[in-house]
């Protein structure tokens, strides 16, 4: 069966994501991340910033939120149950800090099939509250048996 690549360059609704301190903490911790300027605010004010720095890998929590409706959307077409994760590139802008208001919107950038195998590629664009794209993610996930 040949995947429908109707999808492609469609654009979901934009989602907000409100940066809290106690998420940037327990994220820092539980990827092993000790330097202060994720876990202490004195440290992370002392050095420039208005608090707590997320680490940049916290981009997928933000970002995540966005991806569920396309991944899911039927109009893709893609078997989450048959789904493996394909990889994820990003390309960071301003950092992200405690405070901030991050508003993630996500496109279907490719779909295509491979021997069998379906490629759906993702792209998302995430802004803080200044208008600062703070990272372009890609997204690529993998269905066998297509």
């Amino acid at each position: 069966m040949a995947l429908s690549t109707d999808a492609v360059g469609k654009t979901y609704p934009p989602v907000t994501y409100a940066v809290g301190r106690e998420k940037v903490r327990e994220y820092a911790l539980a990827v092993g991340e000790r330097d202060p300027l994720h876990l202490d605010v004195e440290a992370a004010r002392a050095a420039g910033y208005a608090d707590l720095v997320a680490p940049p890998m916290f981009a997928v929590v933000y970002a995540a939120p966005a991806m569920g409706p396309a991944i899911f959307d039927p109009h893709v077409g893609m078997n989450f149950a048959l789904m493996v994760h394909g990889g994820q590139e990003f390309a960071w802008g301003p950092l992200v800090v405690t405070g901030d208001e991050v508003v993630t919107s996500v496109t279907v950038k490719r779909i295509e099939e491979r021997a069998g195998v379906g490629f759906f590629v993702f792209e998302s664009v995430s802004t803080n509250q200044d208008g600062h794209t703070v990272c372009v993610g890609t997204w690529t996930n993998i269905v066998q048996g297509v």
